[in-house]
């Protein structure tokens, strides 16, 4: 037993306190603002189909072509991994998850289009479309056929459409209500945002709507779609979209990346139009930045090289499809936009070969923390939050199973779902 050592101290306890007394306005504030991840799924893609095209066997069909695809272009599980360039070890179990995932739930996310993918019809048209997608996808919940998120892109804030954009999403949600209520898996976009103020707008409208129907305030969130420069850099120099996250009070739920129209307000010719472009990283990683720590998700944005045509375009199309969406993986971007059925097997296979390959380490780093064991990898609390989440992820989507997770790590959901939403003072005191 050593000797104890004297413990001295200079500080008044009152200093103490008062120094914590003129910080509670900022305690406060950084739990307001930052009130981390939601600890909720993300989906790994969102696809998007025209209001005019959308019908109740949407998410059947785009399945049922995604495996059409596979099984003229791919057959088995060598074929696709040589077009891919998977190792031997990930070939079978990437590729028999990814079949299966087609026939379980080919869509995790999907936007019906009254924006671009829609374009401008008569009034009554436009009614009638909106009127059928929320019967639909009411319909598609109650039947339990619907994809985990639906929902819908209305037309923008800005002048020519606004009043448009406006009663697309009154009869859309009204049609909700009518049918029952709003689903929990129930998603909305607001595209082309330049200013704060249109998501201020934003927010008046569905407080507006949530009043009318007497729903709880704050029930329903959205998506803010960065499609121009001015969301990034606004005027006065500052990040616009750090201020329109603020400027939703708390209702923005996603941050998501229009590829050609960001790529087109800044000049780019349209053969460079891509999700890597410099201009897209820079754009991604602004929006990346503004988001974090705010309980806001980031989405990267889409390919129009379509697989489709005879099998050597197809693998060319997989094969930038599946590299654009590993890239976006790498960056922390885990959810992206897809544009056809075609490109739905190449977004599993990136997505699950992601988690796949990295599954056995990231479970025996988490394991080694979870029992304070050694390792050659000294890891903290934000490490283990960082682990915790990507094997999360990896079981949302179905690249993992729980009962391997399990098996390597002896930790439950729960206890992934601890590990990955750590209160801010266990996060900072443990750093010390």
């Amino acid at each position: 037993m050593g000797q104890q050592e004297k413990v001295a101290t200079s500080l008044a306890g009152a200093v103490g306190e008062e120094i914590s007394a003129s910080l509670a306005p900022v305690d406060a504030e950084l739990e307001r603002r930052y009130p981390g991840d939601p600890g909720t799924r993300q989906p790994v893609h969102t696809v998007y189909v025209p209001g005019d095209a959308f019908a109740a066997d949407t998410v059947r069909t785009w399945g049922d072509r995604a495996l059409a695809a596979l099984d003229e272009h791919a057959p088995d599980a060598a074929s696709f991994a040589a077009v891919l360039g998977l190792a031997d070890d990930l070939a079978e179990p990437v590729y028999s998850r990814v079949r299966a995932k087609l026939e379980r739930e080919p869509i995790e996310d999907l936007r019906v289009d009254f924006e671009d993918g829609y374009g401008n019809r008569s009034d009554a048209e436009e009614d009638e479309a909106a009127a059928r997608a929320a019967r639909l996808i009411a319909e598609a919940y109650e039947q339990g056929t619907a994809a985990p998120y639906m929902g819908i892109r209305m037309k923008c804030m800005e002048a020519p459409v606004r009043a448009r954009g406006i009663r697309t999403l009154d009869v859309f949600l009204s049609g909700l209500m009518e049918a029952g209520g709003l689903p929990d898996g129930l998603v909305l976009t607001l595209p082309k945002v330049t200013y704060p103020e249109q998501v201020t707008a934003m927010v008046r409208l569905l407080e507006a709507f949530e009043k009318a129907r007497g729903l709880e305030p704050g029930r329903i969130g959205f998506e803010i779609q960065i499609e121009t420069s001015q969301s990034i850099l606004a005027a006065d120099g500052t990040a616009a979209v750090a201020r329109m996250i603020q400027a939703a009070e708390g209702r923005a739920t996603g941050l998501h990346y229009g590829t050609f129209d960001y790529s087109a307000c800044l000049g780019v010719s349209a053969a460079y139009q891509a999700s890597d472009h410099p201009a897209a990283d820079h754009a991604k990683a602004v929006m990346q930045v503004a988001a974090a720590g705010t309980g806001v998700r980031v989405s990267d944005g889409s390919t129009n090289v379509l697989p489709v045509g005879p099998t050597e375009k197809v693998h060319d199309a997989w094969r930038l499809h599946f590299g654009l969406t590993r890239r976006a993986l790498a960056r922390a971007y885990y959810q992206g936009w897809d544009m056809h059925p075609g490109h739905i097997p190449t977004r599993y296979a990136a997505v699950f070969a992601f988690y796949r390959e990295g599954f056995e380490q990231a479970a025996a780093r988490l394991a080694r923390y979870a029992n304070r064991t050694g390792g050659d990898v000294m890891d903290e609390p934000a490490t283990a939050k960082a682990l915790s989440g990507y094997l999360l992820r990896g079981l949302d989507c179905g690249a993992l199973d729980i009962g391997e997770v399990a098996r390597l790590t002896g930790l439950t959901r729960a206890d992934l779902e601890g590990f990955s939403a750590p209160r801010r003072g266990d996060l900072t005191a443990s750093a010390q």
